[in-house]
């Protein structure tokens, strides 16, 4: 315990963290009062196995969330692992980055090495990768995602909006900046390719709205089949199709490319191909839109939880990468925009509704992956709100001349399609529905 107690004492500076270690012994941090992330009462850790705490000592981050999914460390009510987590990033986030990096330059340079090797993605890893996140059982995505499964940040232009009105408006935000209204002055519909389509809302959404072809594509089998039924559902499998394919292996010519949620799982070594492929893909008077997590500093590397557990393979990436590697393939950088805290809005109401489905979740997998599943959106979520992670939105052209002079038309269209989206006044109100009937 000694370990853990030395970083403690240097971390917690407000507020009340108490551990009750596993023989019963009682250590208490911080000068007490309360905080934003757990009001007036001290948050209380137990834990229950001896090796827990030298486990979260050695290596913050990994050692924290296994010690949580296995058992060995409880949160007692009437806070939780999010209050938690919320409650020692807000404090380490005066110490800065490194607060709880592993220690000593040689556990860095391990574990950076190690990262490095991970996001090295041959096609045959990409995959399997791609099926580790995302084929696990459908029911688990609809207890926690919104109705169209939208599993990227939501456009919260205000914090209290709802998951399923913030996600519409991101697409609409997106539909704008990829200048998709540029389909009313051709005689043809505007071809796309939906790069990593996750499950067909954004693909059929332009379809919807603009009557664009599409072809979605992305790697985990059970999310093509899901957006196969929706598009013959709707009745549009003729004009929005989906395959089970590898972006590097796509050919034609597009008048839009979108990769929403996609340039985390590319992979450093593979930002060059990425790039050089997609600006091929595109017409010269086409928009490329990526939409992808990002750091707002320098780059970096993936920790040892998210990397093991949760992304495989990924890595967020600094803009500087980006755009240097983007510049190399002939690319123009029209528009960058940082969407700083939207996704810490959507990752707690992520969160909320895991907690909620809790005996399902451990009916379907079991207490480990609950806990697990909890730990990431909870980590996630502090990382958008306390840490340095941002969206970055980035807008691409092969030709200036592809987008009009000024940025309104990005506006004036995603409050067009809002306009559009939002539901009647008593969707919100059972009484003035009665009323109008």
């Amino acid at each position: 315990m000694w370990l853990l107690d030395k970083m403690l004492k240097k971390l917690i500076k407000a507020g009340q963290l108490v551990i009750v270690d596993y023989n019963g012994k009682t250590y208490e941090y911080g000068p007490g009062g309360g905080t934003p992330e757990t009001g007036d009462q001290p948050v209380i850790v137990r834990l229950t196995n001896r090796k827990a705490s030298g486990h979260i000592a050695r290596y913050p981050q990994l050692g924290t969330a296994e010690a949580y999914m296995w058992g060995w460390m409880e949160i007692e009510e009437p806070h939780d692992l999010r209050d938690l987590i919320l409650f020692v990033t807000a404090q380490a986030k005066a110490h800065g980055d490194r607060a709880l990096q592993p220690q000593g330059p040689v556990k860095r340079i391990v574990q950076k090495a190690a990262a490095k090797a991970d996001s090295i993605n041959l096609k045959g890893k990409a995959r399997k990768n791609a099926e580790h996140t995302y084929n696990l059982t459908r029911r688990l995505y609809e207890l926690f995602l919104d109705e169209d499964r939208q599993y990227t940040m939501g456009y919260h232009r205000s914090p209290d909006v709802s998951l399923e009105q913030a996600q519409r408006d991101k697409k609409a935000h997106i539909a704008a900046k990829m200048y998709m209204q540029k389909a009313r002055e051709m005689d043809r519909p505007l071809r796309v390719l939906d790069i990593g389509c996750g499950w067909g809302g954004l693909a059929l959404y332009l379809h919807k709205h603009y009557g664009a072809e599409v072809l979605g594509v992305a790697l985990a089998p059970d999310q093509i089949a899901f957006c196969k039924e929706r598009a013959e559902a709707e009745g549009v499998a003729d004009k929005v199709k989906f395959a089970l394919m590898d972006y590097r292996d796509v050919e034609g010519e597009f008048d839009r490319i979108s990769s929403v949620g996609l340039l985390e799982h590319v992979g450093t070594p593979h930002y060059p191909q990425f790039m050089e492929k997609t600006h091929q893909l595109l017409a010269n008077d086409g928009v490329m839109f990526s939409h992808c997590c990002g750091r707002a500093g320098p780059p970096g590397f993936t920790d040892a939880f998210t990397r093991k557990y949760i992304f495989p393979g990924g890595y967020i990436p600094a803009l500087s990468e980006l755009v240097t590697e983007s510049e190399k393939a002939g690319w123009q950088v029209m528009d960058v925009e940082a969407m700083r805290f939207h996704y810490s809005h959507t990752l707690e109401e992520w969160y909320k509704r895991t907690v909620m489905h809790r005996q399902e979740i451990v009916e379907m997998y079991d207490e480990k992956f609950y806990r697990m599943w909890l730990y990431y959106l909870a980590g996630a979520e502090q990382s958008f709100r306390n840490g340095t992670l941002v969206n970055w939105q980035i807008q691409y052209v092969k030709d200036r001349a592809a987008i009009p002079m000024t940025g309104d038309y990005v506006y004036e269209e995603s409050a067009r399609l809002r306009s559009l989206e939002e539901p009647p006044v008593w969707h919100l109100d059972p009484a003035l529905k009665e009323a109008a009937e």
